[in-house]
């Protein structure tokens, strides 16, 4: 039982166990509250003398005193006020609960990047095209990397937020609290077919065949290979055939890349340090290096990207155009097309060079996607393509491969719009 004693004019008085106001007596305006209830007025009766057999009065103490007076109506609205502020506090924690999200509530999750990388600003622009759609995407700024697909195809939630090492809090800032499952997401071409496929970097997980393609966007990039002009190198066989003890920066996107071109020539990573060389892709590698190899696309601040422009920038660099059969090799493995480097995309480049170039970065789902919301996506791209021009990246809409992703099946929902359109039959 609890009890509480307050000293008024008339002594210490006792507090009926019934009344409600015990569970608030921490708070100090129900303390002020209960002294009004206890002051004797006119008109009221006065509770009989305390007795144990009446424990509806709870003692302050053996001696207690002869009664209290209860003020019956300040009673009620106290405890009115007090179930008030209860209905208060729970609607106050109801409207700090954050919203369900998903499709079903019209805040699906996008699986994303950084606001500069391909993905992110691509996401960014999905964003903006559903508003109109009444769909509030919510973004994930660090779904990305090869676990892109596998997050989208589990239908993860996102990961626990890291420091991006390369960019900052402001472009790669934490997601927001709360969000449920990836329903949808933005990846590079390749990794969308291989995880399809389980091959390249999923060759050891089973095919994921629920992956879903709801647009391809084109998004070049190119195989770029370099040497400083200092070093007097004027094509790769030279490494192989003089033994010299090079350092190989791997830049951007390209560490297989960077194996298949060395390969090619008869180079590995062993014999490179065998030969008192180096390959490797540290910032302390990015000024320290003679040949460069890597992907990259047009010169922007795009992370994967942006050491192209830097390093075209501080060194006087060659670009290597390579033999037309290991572009070939490099078309079969990589899963892309063969291609020019424009003129000029680089600091160095002064004539078009051939190469293997990617043909674009995918929106996707998984097969459970409802129809109508694979529709909506690809109508609301198609519709405000506009868009797509005003980001730092060189990114375009193309009728006649907008639906295509290789062997990767196109969402039906998708398929109903362009066939709609009349871009696919």
């Amino acid at each position: 039982m609890m009890y509480l004693g307050l000293s008024v004019s008339k002594g210490v008085q006792q507090i009926p166990s019934e009344v409600t106001l015990m569970r608030h007596c921490y708070h100090l305006p129900g303390l002020i509250a209960a002294s009004l209830l206890l002051v004797p007025q006119e008109g009221f009766a006065v509770r009989p003398q305390f007795s144990k057999s009446d424990p509806r009065v709870a003692p302050f103490s053996d001696k207690g005193p002869v009664g209290l007076t209860v003020n019956n109506e300040l009673l009620k609205a106290f405890n009115a006020h007090f179930d008030w502020r209860q209905g208060q506090a729970t609607e106050e924690a109801k409207s700090s609960e954050v919203p369900p999200t998903g499709i079903a509530a019209r805040k699906p999750v996008f699986g994303g990047a950084c606001k500069t990388c391909p993905w992110g600003a691509l996401g960014e622009i999905v964003q903006r095209m559903m508003r109109p759609y009444g769909y509030d995407v919510q973004m994930c700024y660090n779904c990305n990397r090869s676990d892109a697909p596998r997050i989208v195809s589990e239908g993860r939630v996102p990961p626990p937020y890291e420091p991006d090492p390369v960019v900052s809090a402001t472009l790669a800032p934490p997601n927001k609290p709360g969000l449920g499952p990836v329903d949808f997401g933005a990846t590079a071409l390749k990794f969308l077919v291989d995880a399809y496929r389980g091959a390249g970097v999923y060759a050891r997980e089973k095919p994921r065949i629920n992956l879903r393609l709801i647009a391809n966007i084109q998004d070049p990039s190119y195989v770029l290979v370099a040497v400083k002009k200092e070093t007097g190198i004027t094509g790769l066989a030279q490494i192989k055939q003089k033994r010299w003890p090079i350092r190989v920066y791997v830049a951007g996107i390209g560490g297989e890349i960077a194996d298949s071109v060395l390969g090619y020539y008869g180079i590995s990573r062993e014999s490179i340090k065998a030969a008192g060389g180096h390959i490797g892709n540290s910032a302390g590698d990015r000024n320290n290096f003679d040949v460069v190899i890597g992907g990259g696309g047009i010169m922007t601040t795009a992370p994967e990207w942006s050491v192209w422009s830097e390093i075209s920038q501080q060194f006087e660099l060659t670009f290597v155009e390579l033999p037309p059969e290991l572009l070939v090799q490099l078309s079969k493995e990589m899963g892309q097309d063969l291609g020019l480097i424009p003129t000029g995309l680089y600091r160095g480049i002064d004539h078009p060079i051939r190469t293997v170039v990617r043909t674009g970065t995918v929106i996707y789902g998984r097969a459970d996607m409802p129809d109508d919301f694979a529709y909506a996506v690809a109508k609301a791209i198609d519709e405000q393509q506009e868009q797509l021009q005003w980001s730092h990246l060189q990114f375009s809409y193309n009728i006649h491969n907008v639906w295509k992703a290789n062997e990767v099946p196109l969402h039906p929902g998708a398929a109903r719009y362009y066939k709609e359109m009349g871009y696919m039959k």
